[in-house]
């Protein structure tokens, strides 16, 4: 359980906010002006808070739970956390007694937090591997995996020939095409079971609209879906582990089968990316004892945040396991045997040349990969024109900021945190430039969460 004594800071606690209009409405709430029988123990604080109505909200966080923080609010909103367990959150995060120790929860939240215990008991069975009459059949799983890979060979297979019919017929008609190409092609991906296929190919679409150079840019990416494709029709004269790098790239499910690794990991970056359908959670840990980079993936429904949340800053001793695949990054996380907790070590870093260097020997194992995770060490934001980039204090070297970093108020944060002084970054490197998701003051300051 969470000491009393351990509490979050305010950047770790808005690091959970969902969306800039939740950042700004919960810090409105985290003043002890609108609360009342605020209290925290055992990992868990609550509160009520006066709102429009005549009853106030009762607001509780969970803040030992197995995946994270969770929330409970008697308020309307959708979104999680909402402004009120922000808000919460805040005050408790201020420390001036405003939300005080307290020996148990009141009865609308310990009904809650019961709850929870029991749905995570009655999970425990089926997590340790118990045997049921609900175990998968395993000649059933492989006849499955059987028709999938004969629907993603004739998908393959389809899209190799439409990438000839494009060079074919040269690259000034898919121009001419539009969207309308690719969406069709990209469907009929969807059709073949073939998820990571379709992605690669509704991102073609955008590139005739790009602006200068696009021809360039359209036939290194068809390139790289031609080899994707090769790899799939050929992957049985793969060696295993690009072999599952490539089954990975195509979309197709996998299960995190490393040893398990314990560490105390430290929370580097935390942010989601939204489509139509899925919200997609990522996650970058660092392990103090071993080193390691790991990447944990998390996803919640259209218009849901994912379960799994995990503040910047703190860190969590827990055993993690690497999905299959060459230099990949992701893992699952497996047993807990603490809560997250403020943690002092930082990740050590590097050079913008060794960043650079790092990505490039990470396409070896992977072709398709879009960035390795770099944290840099003493760099100074600079304009470059009109764009920015990180330049090395220490050595004539720089890296160029990518778009979506240039285009997020993190940049201005950045800047400010560092005001012409060397800071620690951590973000992903790759084709596009540098992308920063978490800074360090020089000193002993807080990390600063960027996107």
């Amino acid at each position: 359980m969470t000491e009393q004594g351990v509490r979050w800071t305010a950047e770790q606690v808005l690091a959970l906010t969902p969306d800039a209009a939740s950042r700004k409405a919960g810090g409105k709430l985290g003043a002890a002006g609108p609360w009342s029988e605020a209290g925290s123990g055992e990992g868990t604080v609550w509160g009520l808070c006066k709102g429009s109505g005549g009853r106030p909200y009762q607001t509780v966080v969970d803040l030992a739970g197995a995946a994270g923080p969770a929330y409970k609010c008697s308020c309307p909103s959708r979104k999680f956390p909402c402004k009120h367990a922000l808000g919460l959150l805040l005050l408790w995060a201020g420390g001036d007694g405003s939300v005080p120790a307290s020996a148990e929860p009141p009865d609308w939240a310990e009904q809650w937090l019961a709850g929870r215990r029991e749905r995570a008991e009655s999970k425990e069975p089926r997590r340790e591997g118990s045997s049921g009459s609900g175990a998968a059949d395993p000649e059933a799983a492989r006849r499955r995996a059987g028709r999938r890979a004969e629907r993603v060979t004739a998908g393959a297979t389809e899209l190799e020939q439409r990438l000839a019919d494009l060079l074919r017929g040269g690259l000034a008609a898919a121009e001419q095409a539009g969207y309308g190409l690719w969406d069709e092609t990209a469907a009929r991906m969807v059709d073949a079971q073939a998820p990571g296929l379709a992605a690669r190919v509704r991102e073609l679409g955008a590139i005739p609209a790009s602006g200068a150079g696009w021809p360039a840019r359209l036939l290194e990416e068809c390139a790289l879906l031609h080899l994707l494709d090769q790899g799939w029709l050929r992957r049985d004269r793969l060696p295993d582990a690009l072999a599952a790098t490539v089954r990975s790239r195509l979309g197709l499910p996998a299960t995190a089968d490393g040893a398990p690794v314990r560490d105390h990991w430290l929370v580097l970056a935390q942010y989601d990316t939204v489509d139509a359908k899925l919200t997609t959670r990522r996650m970058w840990l660092h392990g103090a004892a071993s080193g390691r980079t790991r990447l944990l993936l998390s996803y919640g429904a259209a218009g849901r945040a994912p379960e799994l949340s995990l503040p910047v800053g703190l860190a969590l001793d827990a055993e993690l396991s690497a999905y299959p695949g060459a230099g990949q990054s992701r893992s699952a996380l497996g047993e807990r045997f603490a809560p997250p907790a403020p943690a002092a070590f930082r990740p050590s870093g590097t050079t913008t040349a060794e960043a650079a260097a790092r990505y490039g020997e990470a396409l070896r194992d992977d072709p398709w990969l879009e960035s390795v995770p770099v944290t840099l060490d003493r760099v100074i934001p600079v304009p470059d024109g009109d764009l920015w980039q990180l330049a090395d204090a220490d050595a004539d070297s720089a890296l160029p900021l990518t778009r979506t970093a240039r285009s997020r108020p993190g940049l201005w944060r950045l800047v400010a945190l560092s005001g012409g002084a060397p800071v620690k970054v951590f973000g992903e490197c790759g084709h596009r430039g540098f992308t920063p998701l978490t800074a360090w003051p020089q000193d002993t300051g807080e990390p600063v969460p960027l996107c």
